[in-house]
């Protein structure tokens, strides 16, 4: 009888201490800003899912608050300086909003050299990203850095079927590269953070945009547009280099137990788990948008005519790189060997 008491108080206690734990305070809670809305596929599919991983395997004793959309405020533009100083714990927004800052993840950018895959890419970012592109993360702690699958072009009134179309048009860059594609192309490159091209478009600042299905969807611009504009066998336009990042103050002050957490939630871990998920929503945005619109493929004539105008982009980035003192050529030839590796 005694040895029954002795076990069931034992149970008692820790029931109960299972009980204080999960109800204590955590240890640590993380800010977590973003650029896009609450239901956008960054938030979704990537960020709240992982926010979760960490609280339960942390024990609870991290906790993560996501906010989007920026509504803690300030612009795109500025969440890059959000996380360096520290004004957030937490971040995930596109590269190209501060251009000039990440020259060396730019190649990834480059048109052409990305071939349609998220997850594809995102391993080959895995693979060149010590040699390569670390020096351009050296104020902030970078957990990801990731492509969605690719830009499509999107256009409100004309049809696209030919490079000599694009002549003059007006058409939203994402990134400083892309603005280089267009101008390739003969079109006028306007650069806009992602959340202002529903306005430009209904007000016709823009005749059209370079962005992915998965976004165009969220944002309705299947509404706005009638045409959407790929290479033959869907090939696309560039893509757009993504961070998610953390203070770096913040992860070092972290004991080991969860940094390892995070470490173990961060770069090849999850790399073609987060690129699987882009790739696996853009079909159903193109389908969506057929329903409004047309999807249009280029003949491979013509998208061989697009890509042999993108070369000058690939070399004029290749020789800004130079004057850096980094060899670019090395770079694209870096980047284009991990994607056809993880291409077969």
């Amino acid at each position: 009888m005694f040895k029954r008491l002795c076990v069931s108080a034992a149970v008692a206690v820790g029931c109960l201490a299972s009980a204080i734990s999960a109800h204590a305070e955590p240890e640590f809670t993380f800010i977590l800003e973003h650029v896009l809305g609450p239901k956008s596929t960054a938030q979704t599919q990537f960020l709240e899912p992982w926010a979760k991983r960490i609280e339960e395997q942390s024990d609870g004793r991290i906790k993560i608050e996501i906010y989007p959309a920026m509504s803690l405020g300030g612009k795109p533009t500025e969440l890059y300086s959000h996380i360096r100083d520290g004004a957030v714990d937490l971040g995930w927004s596109a590269l190209g909003y501060t251009p000039g800052v990440y020259p060396r993840s730019e190649v990834f950018e480059l048109p052409f050299v990305h071939t349609g895959s998220a997850a594809i890419t995102n391993m080959a970012i895995q693979d060149v990203y010590e040699e390569h592109l670390s020096q351009d993360f050296d104020d902030i702690k970078p957990l990801l850095i990731h492509v969605h699958t690719g830009q499509a072009l999107f256009t409100t009134e004309k049809k696209i079927e030919s490079l000599a179309d694009l002549k003059g048009m007006k058409l939203r860059a994402p990134s400083r590269t892309g603005v280089w594609m267009l101008e390739s192309w003969g079109a006028q490159p306007v650069s806009m953070p992602v959340p202002d091209l529903p306005q430009a478009l209904s007000l016709g600042v823009v005749d059209g945009a370079l962005i992915p299905f998965e976004v165009a969807i969220p944002f309705k611009i299947q509404d706005m547009t009638k045409y959407s504009i790929e290479g033959a066998d869907g090939v696309r336009f560039g893509t757009l280099v993504f961070m998610f990042a953390m203070n770096k103050g913040r992860y070092e002050a972290l004991p080991d137990d969860l940094k390892k957490v995070i470490d173990d939630n961060s770069g090849a871990h999850i790399a073609k788990e987060i690129g699987d998920a882009w790739d696996a929503i853009e079909p159903r945005g193109e389908d969506i948008f057929s329903k409004s619109g047309e999807v249009i493929q280029l003949s491979a004539e013509e998208t061989d005519k697009f890509a042999g105008k993108s070369d000058e982009v690939i070399d004029r980035w290749i020789a800004e790189m130079n004057e850096k003192g980094v060899d670019g050529a090395a770079m694209v030839k870096a980047a284009r060997a991990a994607i056809a590796k993880h291409s077969q």
